[in-house]
């Protein structure tokens, strides 16, 4: 009976410790990007092609991805209006704008003060806008990049080249 008891403390001791690792995010592997993103993103009626090399994400122990990629969109309608495509597996609240799974593009504009951008992000399928959220420059030496999704546990951060906007993940 003794043993019985101490089994299910022990059990009870380590089923928390076992959920934590498995919602636990890291950074996605170039293969896991790879086969998640599309060469060419379906917006609005365009197909429009993707640079691979600047594909970043993140992805949780359930196998749930966060990830985006830039878009060429010289030639498209889309010029201007879009930068980035993004897949989003869970939902996520970037800077205050909230998304539930599913496939969004997202573009900036600078604003005037030139230490702040302004992203909006749209559904991809049909360019409705969704929402704006406010992008900071990032104090300190950060490295530049195209995008870049950092884990939540090293920073909660999506970074476009110099700036970057925190997000919070949802509940799955």
């Amino acid at each position: 009976m003794k043993k019985n008891i101490l089994f299910v403390i022990f059990l009870l001791l380590i089923c928390p410790h076992s959920q934590a690792q498995k919602t636990a995010w890291r950074q996605a592997t170039d293969a896991e990007l790879a086969s998640l993103l599309p060469a060419r993103a379906q917006v609005e009626k365009e197909h429009i092609e993707t640079e691979m090399r600047t594909a970043s994400g993140i992805v949780n122990g359930r196998g749930h991805t966060i990830a985006g990629v830039v878009l060429l969109t010289a030639g498209y309608s889309a010029e201007g209006k879009y930068s980035h495509y993004l897949i989003v597996q869970t939902p996520i609240r970037i800077g205050g704008v909230a998304l539930k799974p599913g496939e969004y593009v997202f573009g900036w504009t600078r604003a005037h003060t030139g230490d702040e951008l302004s992203v909006h992000f749209y559904v991809a399928a049909t360019g409705a806008l969704v929402g704006t959220a406010a992008a900071h420059r990032i104090v300190g030496s950060s490295r530049v990049e195209s995008l870049h999704i950092w884990p939540p546990a090293d920073k909660a951060l999506i970074q476009i080249g110099r700036f970057g906007i925190p997000y919070e993940l949802g509940e799955e």
